[in-house]
Order: C-alpha cells, then structure tokens, then sequence
C-alpha cells in the first residue's frame, strides 16, 4: 500500500465523521453533549457501545494471542454476562433513581466530597493513561505504514490524529457520538468479516470448512483446568464479571451512554442485548486469530518472534495485512483499526471532559454561554494531556515499561469497585478524609503482590483477577476507617 492511498482512505474517514458531527451538533448545549438530552433509543446505544468497549488493542490483540494462549479469553468473556447482569439490576437502577450525569457523584451523596473526588481521580488517571497507550499503539500502525515514508515525525502524526478527535467531538459530545460510534462499529464489524472472508478464501475453506478448520485447531482451546495458570477457566471467568463491573459499570464513559436512554427500562434493554452481541463479536476476533496463524504457516512466513523467540503476537496482524495480503485486504485493515480505535477514543475524551466538567467545576452552577466556553476548554485541555502522555510513551521506547504502565492504569479501577461494592453493600459511613490514603495504598501492595506472586504463591501466577484483590484490599481498608451510621438508603434501594 503506498502512503498516499493510505492517507486518503484516513482523510476520507474522518472527513465522514466530521459531516456526522456537523449534522448532529446543531443546537448542541451542555445537556445533549454530556447524557445527549437523556432521549438516545436504546438500539443505538447497544450498537454504538460495541465499538466504545473494543480498542485498536483488541483489534490486533486478541487475534495474535490465540498462539500462546487459544481462546482462553472467551473464559473471560463469558464471565461478561454475568457482570452485565449486575450493571442492569444493580447499578442503573441506582444511577437512574438519582438521575447521575457523572456516576462518581453518588459517592459524594454516599460517603462525602473527598469520596467523591477520589473515585473521579482515580477515572480520570486510568481513562487517560488507557485510552493515551491505545491511540499510541495506533499512531505507531500509522506512522509505519504511511508518515515515516512521507517524512513526517511521530509528533506530528500524534497532534494531528488527537486534534481530528477534537474537531468532531468538541460540539456535539455524547449526541454525536452516539452517531459516530454507530458508523465506525459498522465499520469495524464489516472489516472484520471481510477479513475472515478473505483469508478463508486465499485457505479455499468454504464457510464449513473455515469452523471445521478453526474447531479443529488446537488455538481454538477454551477450558484450562491447572488453577495456578493464569489460564484458567473459571479464574478468567471471575475475572471477566468483575472487569465488566469495573470497567463498563463503574466508568463513566460506558455509563454515560447508558444514561443517555430515555428511561431505565431501555436502557436495560440496551445492556441485554448489547451483552449477547459483545459475545459474537470477540469470537469473530479469535476466529480471525485463527485463520491468520493457518495463513501464515500455508504461505510460509516467518512471523516476528521476541528476543526469547516467541512470537510476537501484537505484530501478527498488522505485518500479515500490510505486507502479505493483497491491497483490498490491507484496506480493510487500515480502516478496521482506525474505526475501534476512534470509536473507543473519541467516547473518552468526551467522558474525561464530562466527569471533569461535572466532578471538578461543578459545571452546571453557570449559565449555558460559561458552560459550553469551559466545556470547550476542557475538552482540549484533554486533548492536549493525550497528546503528551502518548509522546512521554514514545519518549521511554521501552514497550516491556509502557506495557506495566499500561496495566498499572487496569489498578486504579481497584478503587473505584471497592468505593462502589461497600456503599452499595454496607450502610456504614467513611472517614472521609482517610478514602484516598487507602485508595494509594491498596494498588501499591496489589502491584507488588502481582510481581512477586510467583515467590511468594508457590508459583501462582495472577491474571485478570488481580482487580479482585485490588478491590478486596480497598474494601477492607474501608471497613477500618468505617463508623456505623444510620440506614443507607441508597445501599437499600441499590439491594
């Protein structure tokens, strides 16, 4: 693919996305940008968050680890539902009855300010640094294929993808996003099955054929029995209800377009569906991550293996696509990563500058003229936080350390399930003031606990259930500086 064809296809994109925006921002004030004037059809959300919860990461992630690990991660995803479960019995009925534009101001309701402003914190920090490594990874896939070439330098290749997020979401918020991240799921979903299709077509597997190809195959393993492998089914399976809880229940950029619905009932109708679509999709992804191994070992390429030599999965599918598939194929790829990627990108910024708007300038005490001049301020603000983090990224050019970044930030989520789990199980008030303390503390002993677990454990290796013992330990540090109080409402009407 030569870098003009490529440039073109990503100024095409974009220049879609900037006509969706420009049509849905109309009118646009505080209200549609941060819940999209609470009238969003629970169809669209359902479709739209498809994109929102999914990443470039996943896109070239999942697929390139079913060589070391098969379809271990459907353990998790499976584990999904259940966390889905949660969301639409426990905590929407919850965030409804309050009618929440940021969740974490139920912990201010719950416990006190400090609460409150430590679970926005610790969302702020982890959406940040998350959604900054995946847009970094992106722009790398970018700069290889196309910018180097052209002589363009990382940074600018960076402040250009970061700005062009800004350009279509400054406006509009959530109420065009809802719209963009509609199209570029379409997008992204379409890509995919293409891709399969293709690569099924250059193996002449028939449809048939392709799930006998991809049953057969030892990648395609989903039950792991030894308990100590991080591997593990029923261990992943925890770990994937609670990563849902986290991480789409307790952050404010999935909620947001849950609260966007015109009432709880859609809403939750939104989630049902949503929670059996999400399933399909990741085994579309492992299926891919199948069929990619098979094409390279019947073409014979070599794949890029490590310093140890193991394979280096993350780089699977982006060299197959841009150096081995035809030009239709590598197309689809370029577009499929820049649709997840975006979709996932564009719906953090809106929510880092919703829950700062909302938690930290307490917007809503100005009029609509103030609102939208500090909305729009912050909005770039973030813009420009994204844009560093991502060069500080570059800048340390050690991936093992910006990997353990990367998972540091998964940490922080700690915090937010144990906040959520006591105010909504106990009744018992905090000492305000002593929540943040505990909240640091606990994802520091978590951190070293997971790094020395193999020593310490005889040999158990922690996967994603670590979040379970990040926020276990924030639990039972919030008992100890706990005090009885009178009945918790909210935990009742939570329960």
């Amino acid at each position: 693919m030569s870098p003009t064809l490529v440039l073109s296809l990503v100024a095409g994109y974009f220049a879609v996305l900037i006509i969706i925006a420009i049509l849905t921002s109309r009118g646009a004030t505080s209200e549609s940008f941060f819940v999209a004037n609470r009238n969003a059809p629970w169809y669209m959300v359902a479709f739209a968050m498809i994109g929102t919860s999914l990443s470039g990461v996943t896109f070239i992630s999942v697929p390139g680890m079913v060589e070391s690990q098969g379809w271990s991660y459907m353990a998790v995803v499976f584990g999904y539902l259940v966390g889905y479960v949660v969301i639409g019995t426990v905590l929407m009925p919850l965030y409804y009855r309050l009618r929440l534009v940021s969740i974490y101001t139920y912990l201010e309701q719950r416990f006190g300010y400090w609460s409150y402003k430590t679970g926005a914190l610790f969302f702020l920090i982890s959406r940040a640094v998350g959604s900054a490594f995946r847009l970094y990874l992106v722009a790398g896939v970018l700069q290889l294929a196309v910018f180097e070439e052209m002589g363009v330098p990382f940074y600018v290749t960076v402040i250009v993808s970061i700005m062009l997020i800004y350009l279509y979401t400054f406006r509009g918020g959530l109420k065009t996003i809802l719209w963009t991240d509609t199209f570029q799921t379409m997008a992204m979903l379409l890509c995919v099955g293409v891709s399969i299709y293709l690569i099924s077509s250059e193996l002449n597997l028939g449809f048939a054929q392709m799930v006998d190809t991809v049953k057969s195959s030892d990648m395609s393993r989903i039950y792991f029995s030894d308990f100590r492998d991080d591997k593990f089914f029923w261990k992943q399976f925890a770990s994937g209800a609670f990563i849902t809880i986290v991480m789409t229940g307790l952050d404010q950029d999935l909620m947001q377009k849950n609260l966007s619905c015109r009432s709880l009932q859609d809403a939750q109708k939104n989630m049902f569906w949503f929670s059996i679509v999400i399933v399909f999709v990741n085994m579309l992804f492992l299926t891919l991550g199948v069929l990619l191994y098979q094409f390279a070992a019947a073409k014979g390429i070599a794949l890029p293996v490590s310093a140890t030599g193991k394979i280096v999965g993350d780089n699977v599918f982006p060299l197959l696509a841009t150096s081995h598939f035809t030009l239709f194929a590598g197309i689809i790829f370029i577009l499929g990563i820049i649709a997840v990627t975006y979709a996932s990108a564009d719906s953090a910024l809106t929510a880092l500058t919703t829950s700062f708007c909302v938690d930290f300038l307490d917007i809503k005490q100005y009029d609509e003229k103030r609102q939208t001049r500090l909305r729009q301020l912050t909005h770039l603000g973030f813009s420009a936080v994204l844009i560093v983090i991502i060069l500080i990224f570059k800048l340390l050019n050690d991936q093992s350390l910006i990997t353990a970044v990367f998972k540091a930030a998964g940490y922080t989520y700690g915090p937010l399930l144990g906040l959520f789990s006591f105010g909504i199980l106990t009744s018992r008030g905090l000492r305000d003031r002593a929540v943040l303390p505990v909240c640091i503390a606990a994802p520091v002993f978590t951190y070293i606990l997971n790094a020395n677990s193999v020593e310490w454990l005889n040999g158990y290796k922690f996967g994603f259930e670590i979040l379970l013992v990040n926020g276990a330990l924030v639990f039972l540090g919030l008992l100890a500086i706990s005090r009885p109080r009178g009945v918790n409402p909210l935990a009742q009407a939570a329960v």
